[in-house]
């Protein structure tokens, strides 16, 4: 079982696509780990999709390297990347180098996600030249929700390819992409020499993400366009609980072979 290193996962680029998933907690990024995925991402998708908060942005820094620190001890293949949570690298670079290398040392991350391209350009290279390796961010930055007026797909072709040059140009190692016209993420995608990773971003980047929640059907009703569902969990899991709950009421369990003698 050979190691995902952040050179190897560069060295991919019109090689072999990239499959990356998130996990938030030991046992299930054990499973998507075992499973053989190259890249656990600990997105700060946890607040809505672990800490039920309506948006990303009151996750902390703690809760990055709470849930970050459990998901490194499940792993033994995957790259993990943490995502640098809302107001913990825009402030001043050297506020985001205190808590990018705080977050990379309390957890054993390897690497680092910054939303933002080309007002980010400064703080990714002031990263990479202390050896913290980064994965931009561009497209639909769930910590911008606000200056973007919400989850819009993001069309502007021009400011796309300029900041994905400039997180290129700065020493990242990939670049997620999300939410942007396919036709624009296949041109992002030819004209960098880093890997390009979508969501929502269509068939021709270099690779694919997906929050694990999404993937298994756990948040309900929910699922954006670009989601693939491959089960129903929600479901399974809760028929489960109900069937746990009827047997423990009629008595059926625990039955003679649940018991010590």
């Amino acid at each position: 079982m050979e190691k995902v290193t952040v050179p190897s996962i560069k060295d991919r680029k019109g090689k072999e696509k990239i499959a990356m998933l998130t996990a938030y907690d030991f046992c299930l990024a054990q499973i998507v780990d075992e499973a053989g995925i190259d890249i656990i991402l600990v997105g700060d998708s946890l607040g809505t999709c672990v800490l039920g908060y309506g948006n990303t942005l009151p996750v902390t820094v703690s809760d990055m390297i709470h849930h970050t620190k459990a998901v490194v001890r499940a792993v033994r293949r995957a790259l993990v990347v943490v995502d640098m949570p809302f107001m913990s690298y825009q402030e001043s670079i050297e506020k985001a180098k205190r808590n990018a290398g705080r977050m990379i040392k309390e957890t054993g991350a390897e690497a680092v996600k910054v939303e933002g391209g080309e007002k980010m350009k400064d703080v990714i290279k002031a990263l990479v030249d202390i050896d913290i390796p980064v994965m931009g961010h561009i497209g639909l930055t769930p910590q911008s929700y606000h200056a973007l007026g919400g989850y819009k797909v993001q069309r502007e072709e021009e400011r796309l390819l300029k900041d994905a040059k400039a997180i290129e140009e700065a020493g990242a190692f990939s670049i997620v992409l999300e939410c942007v016209p396919r036709q624009i993420a296949k041109r992002i995608t030819e004209e960098v020499s880093i890997p390009t990773i979508g969501i929502g971003a269509g068939p021709d980047c270099d690779g694919q993400v997906l929050v694990i929640y999404d993937l298994l059907g756990l948040l309900g009703d929910f699922r954006p366009k670009f989601v693939k569902r491959y089960v129903n969990l929600r479901e399974v899991v809760k028929k489960s609980v109900c069937d746990y709950i009827g047997e423990v009421k009629e008595g059926i369990f625990p039955d003679d072979s649940h018991s010590f003698h």
